[in-house]
């Protein structure tokens, strides 16, 4: 397994280069890449198709949901700029690795995902881990999580059509959001959306992506109530 995990880092940092010309660095955090040396990816993909858990690539987890592709877990992590005392939201829950990374990172990490079995999966992965800083709740994403607000930072794990305000709101000032947007099938880009200490906020657009949708419940309700 260490030679697994040696190489989903080497790739890792294959992509950086890569990307840089993206991402604007030629390395990540060291402590993003110790959390990807520790957390076990494998722990987090069906036994099906554990022997791929280490390639740098997105792999299926069901309920038309994947774990995102390692680089793209590290980047979005990095993009964080997380500190140790930081409390976090996660949308986007679904097996849990993201989470997980985040969970080493910094004191508190609240996730909110919409599919109760994927929520009751990732639970499941953090018991076995002992990973005891994680809170879970089935919930649309595009509401946030406001009774814990506001937070130093939000990462979103599936694209949505535009930014939504509930999350701006529920940033601090000084906060950093990482999400993807775009909608399926179509082009995607990564944002990096900085709230200031006036409370303006700042976009940059960091690389083309290709994220599962981020459903509203809320939205699809009215769309069906329309047809009926």
């Amino acid at each position: 397994m260490f030679g697994d995990i040696k190489r989903m880092l080497a790739d890792i940092k294959n992509e950086v280069n890569f990307t840089r010309g993206y991402i604007g660095k030629k390395t990540l955090d060291e402590r993003v890449m110790t959390a990807m040396a520790t957390v076990p990816r494998d722990a987090f993909v069906p036994d099906k198709i554990k022997r791929l858990a280490f390639d740098n690539c997105p792999l299926p987890i069901g309920h038309d949901q994947t774990i995102s592709q390692p680089y793209i877990v590290a980047l979005m992590s990095d993009l964080l700029a997380l500190r140790a005392d930081h409390s976090v939201l996660e949308i986007g829950t679904g097996c849990g690795y993201q989470t997980a990374i985040l969970s080493r990172l910094c004191a508190q990490v609240y996730s909110v995902e919409r599919i109760a079995e994927l929520s009751e999966m990732a639970e499941q992965h953090f018991k076995q881990l002992n990973y005891n800083n994680i809170e879970t709740r089935v919930a649309n994403g595009y509401d946030g999580w406001p009774e814990h607000a506001p937070y130093d930072a939000i990462v979103v794990t599936a694209s949505a059509s535009h930014i939504p305000d509930a999350l701006t709101e529920q940033l601090k000032p000084g906060g950093t959001l990482v999400i993807p947007i775009g909608l399926a099938n179509m082009h995607q880009e990564l944002l990096l959306v900085k709230k200031d200490l006036d409370g303006e906020i700042n976009i940059e657009s960091i690389l083309p992506v290709a994220f599962v949708p981020l459903i509203d419940d809320k939205m699809r309700h009215q769309i069906s109530g329309t047809i009926h």
